[in-house]
């Protein structure tokens, strides 16, 4: 294991350092794209930074790592690019306009990605994880861009993270393209707005879903 410490926030530093190191790690098989923070907070009472910090860490640090290891990917045909989006990229709800914002952003990069070196043998791979057992929700950035600490019963009661990690496993192994992994409301959000996207709109508006 060779371990590189890296702020997300900080992407073109990303970039440089990454690129820097590849001469001494081993062949990059699959990259995974999982650093991220949350947030939970009105629209109409957020700091403008707040979006600043949600993009600079979970969209352009993400571009920036992909960028890095895509090359010699691209190189020798063969290689998965994972990166994890969420149920929240697929539907909108309150509270959540700069983390839909970005997710929904990680789903069409990936879209776009996976029809551009589908042509050099690479997988892409976009997951959307729904409610998950993990500190997401402590680490949540409120109005001012700062953690709000504090537990939500919606990730309390989500899906155990080794049953999510094992399901992502096996989309990979299997080459999927997208996949949503969660239960309950939190994996048939994305199907219900789907079909009925009027109906799924009007709950969510008079929903105070954190």
């Amino acid at each position: 294991h060779l371990v590189v410490p890296l702020d997300l926030a900080q992407p073109e530093h990303v970039l440089s350092k990454k690129k820097k190191k590849m001469s001494e790690l081993p062949v990059i098989d699959i990259l995974i794209n999982n650093g991220g923070v949350s947030q939970r907070s009105l629209f109409l009472e957020n700091d403008f930074n707040v979006y600043r910090q949600l993009m600079e860490v979970n969209y352009f640090g993400l571009i920036a790592l992909t960028k890095a290891v895509l090359p010699t990917m691209v190189a020798r045909r063969s290689g998965s690019i994972v990166s994890i989006s969420s149920v929240a990229g697929k539907v909108g709800s309150k509270f959540r306009t700069g983390y839909s914002g970005f997710k929904y952003a990680v789903v069409g990069f990936m879209d776009c990605l996976r029809a551009e070196v589908a042509q050099h043998n690479i997988h892409c791979l976009t997951i959307c994880p729904g409610s998950i057992k993990t500190a997401i929700a402590h680490n949540s950035l409120n109005e001012q861009g700062i953690a709000q600490n504090k537990p939500e019963e919606s990730i309390e009661n989500g899906m155990d993270v080794s049953v999510a990690a094992s399901k992502m496993i096996r989309a990979i192994s299997n080459k999927k393209d997208e996949v949503i992994i969660g239960k309950g409301l939190s994996g048939w959000a994305p199907t219900i707005k789907r079909f009925f996207p009027t109906l799924f709109n009007r709950i969510t508006a008079k929903t105070n879903y954190r």
